[in-house]
């Protein structure tokens, strides 16, 4: 496991035992379908060994790496007055800039350049000031960032980046019966609203709060998620069944959805409310207010469990899985073969199941697919073992 701030091996023998523990028990009829009985699941050379053949990988990869770009530039061209794309083709919110804990000479230097400040917050507990700055009019965020950069090189500035979901949300359903339970393990879950009132999510609780313009907004994606996270009905089970769900909603209901301010107030969220085990099956670009928070969380005792995507190995290396300590999680299908439109990271911790099981979808159950699956799988059991956040960990 990646070394990083706050430290990972201490817990990583708890971590195999736990990942293990993932694929013990036979499925049940309507239970989340998982790969059958293996005693351990498979760590990252494991899986590899298993990739499909090379040249059909190298075809797959180069048509899933054309398909993001496809996805990025279709985003920025249905929402022009919203979104724009950087240099490396990420989509950011137009217009904004994010200056992480800027000096007072810093600020009146772009405000006296044509900047305006449009918020400013201090990220309790972290400790991480952030301002979001306003580009001049007319100018385009990838000249106003450079702008900021030359005249402060010292500072830290980059772009209001937009992250997308790392899975596709399930659209059609099998019925699904509630039943009632509880219990005491909180996990973090960062990602768009949930609809607590599913079925599926009968036995857990669900702690909602929003962070992105239109308020909660409850969601396929972000409620597939949660059920494997904390799932509890007949026949269906999440990996750390009745959890509480401490769930952030990144998205609301705007195209702004997924900004990296608004990640980075989660993160922050989370270490409010000491939530030991924070999910997040989001991807984009490296952000410098995102690595901050990721830092200052983990350096807190915190886990931070992370999808690796689904634009496969030749897109570039997915964040915040990226960034050393956060605890990245690729998928494999019931053959334990990773799936071939699994993104990368800059390092790879586990590979959990991310194709043939269910999750909650509108009506009841459905199957889905994708890394995004495969995360909440690993933090729900780790979960289950860290109650609080370990400073010692």
């Amino acid at each position: 496991m990646a070394d990083g701030p706050g430290g990972r091996n201490v817990l990583a023998r708890v971590i195999a035992g736990i990942l293990a523990a993932l694929l013990l028990g036979g499925p049940a009829d309507g239970q989340v379908r998982l790969p059958d009985p293996v005693g351990r699941l498979p760590v990252v050379p494991d899986v590899l060994e298993r990739l499909p053949d090379p040249g059909r990988v190298l075809t797959d990869a180069r048509a899933l790496a054309d398909q993001r770009l496809d996805r990025l530039n279709d985003l920025a061209r249905r929402y022009p007055r919203d979104l724009e794309l950087d240099e490396r083709n990420a989509p950011v919110v137009r217009g904004e800039i994010l200056a992480l804990s800027p000096s007072p000479a810093a600020l009146e230097q772009a405000k006296a350049a044509g900047f305006t400040v449009l918020r400013e917050e201090r990220l309790e507990p972290l400790d991480l000031p952030l301002v979001v700055l306003r580009a001049p009019d007319g100018w385009s965020a990838r000249r106003a960032v450079n702008r900021l950069r030359e005249a402060d090189p010292q500072g830290g500035y980059d772009y209001n980046h937009v992250y997308g979901e790392a899975g596709v949300a399930p659209v059609a359903a099998a019925a699904a019966t509630a039943v009632a339970g509880g219990s005491d393990v909180r996990v973090g879950l960062i990602d768009t609203g949930v609809d607590a009132r599913h079925p599926a999510l009968a036995g857990a609780r669900i702690e909602p709060k929003a962070f992105a313009a239109g308020g909660w907004s409850p969601k396929p994606h972000g409620t597939a998620v949660a059920s494997l996270l904390a799932g509890r009905t007949d026949g269906f089970r999440g990996a750390a069944p009745g959890a509480t769900v401490m769930a952030a909603d990144v998205y609301g209901n705007t195209p702004r959805g997924g900004s990296a301010e608004s990640v980075a107030r989660a993160l922050a969220w989370m270490a409010e409310t000491r939530t030991p085990v924070v999910n997040v099956s989001l991807v984009g670009p490296p952000n410098a207010a995102v690595k901050a928070a990721v830092e200052a969380l983990l350096a807190r005792g915190h886990l931070i469990v992370a999808a690796v995507g689904n634009d496969g190995p030749a897109a570039p290396a997915a964040y915040p899985a990226s960034y050393p300590g956060v605890i990245a999680v690729t998928g494999v299908d019931r053959r334990r073969k990773v799936l071939i439109e699994a993104g990368r990271a800059e390092h790879l911790d586990f590979a959990a199941p991310g194709a043939d099981m269910a999750a909650a979808a509108p009506g009841g159950l459905a199957n889905v697919r994708g890394t995004s699956y495969a995360a909440p799988l690993v933090a729900g059991r780790l979960a289950l073992r860290l109650a609080r956040p370990d400073r010692k960990a």
